[in-house]
């Protein structure tokens, strides 16, 4: 079925609406949204000085449905693209439980709930600094950079790489190398871990009509890019080690994991193409979302570990 007639049967729909308390909380994305808050707690606990648990606990929701406001938001914007992509199409607008209507007033009232009680609990830089996140992932990539360029999530990776520096912002009030840091090494894990994405889902991405790398500059190209990413992305991963806000734990398990990403993008820059390129490919998606893990992991637990020993 055509996206216009995919777009068609969605919208009439769209008057209905069966929604149950689920498919709200799908709307948010827990998944993005749950790390989202893993990153902007390790945040908090890097940055240097204190903050009561409480407000600490609250900054952190705060951020969390911040995200999942920006999660609603790129739904209502994106459903016409969710109706005819496998993976998307059971979500809550094209399923035709939540109206458009409905995740739109729903976004907007958590962006703006999410942004006050930040500034409130924490700091107005801080509060400030979600607005932006909020507005950058659902107008700057979702409205514009997703649908022009198939640099949409280089670009657009800024939006998931900035909650750590919210957090950090939120105990210090300000932006320092260490958070600075932690963006660094997001923004840069993005592009390899989405485009090993893209390179399973193409076909999905070229009939929704969405510019990504391996559909718009073919899939060698793509492979190419994957491996150089992840050759930056070894040694910034290092950086917190070497800049000594990282215990040497963790210096070796970013080395380990940095190893492992260029080892998993060699081999799918060398795999054939078709079905013998799905294997690496997945192989080092699911590898890239579990390097992300243990590195703010391991930071966490440092800190926590420095702090309970101090």
């Amino acid at each position: 079925m055509s996206l216009a007639n995919q777009q068609d049967q969605w919208t009439g729909n769209a008057s209905l609406s069966l929604a149950d308390p689920g498919d709200y909380f799908a709307l948010l994305k827990p998944r993005v949204m749950s790390l989202v808050a893993f990153t902007a707690l390790t945040g908090i606990l890097i940055a240097p000085g204190s903050m009561h648990p409480v407000l600490a606990v609250a900054s952190l929701l705060a951020i969390a449905v911040g995200a999942g406001a920006s999660g609603a938001l790129n739904m209502w914007y994106d459903a016409d693209i969710d109706a005819v992509m496998q993976r998307t199409s059971t979500r809550p607008i094209p399923a035709g439980k939540v109206t458009p209507e409905q995740a739109l007033s729903f976004g907007l009232v958590l962006s703006g709930l999410s942004v006050l009680t930040l500034g409130v609990v924490a700091n107005w830089f801080a509060g400030a600094f979600l607005a932006f996140t909020i507005f950058f992932y659902a107008v700057v990539y979702t409205m514009w950079l997703k649908r022009s360029t198939p640099q949409n999530i280089v670009i657009g990776g800024a939006a998931g790489a900035f909650p750590p520096m919210i957090g950090y912002a939120a105990v210090t009030g300000t932006v320092t190398v260490e958070s600075l840091v932690l963006f660094a090494i997001i923004f840069i894990w993005t592009p390899p871990h989405f485009w090993a994405l893209a390179l399973l889902k193409v076909d999905e991405y070229e009939r929704a009509g969405v510019p990504m790398m391996p559909n718009v500059k073919g899939e060698k190209r793509t492979r190419i890019e994957i491996l150089a990413y992840s050759l930056v992305l070894a040694p910034v991963g290092v950086l917190p080690w070497a800049l000594g806000f990282a215990s040497w734990i963790y210096g070796v398990i970013a080395i380990a994991g940095g190893a492992g990403m260029i080892a998993l993008s060699i081999q799918v820059l060398r795999a054939a193409d078709g079905a013998k390129l799905v294997k690496p490919a997945r192989s080092l998606f699911f590898f890239s979302i579990l390097y992300l893990f243990v590195l703010f992991a391991a930071l966490a637990a440092g800190q926590i570990i420095h702090r309970v020993a101090g």
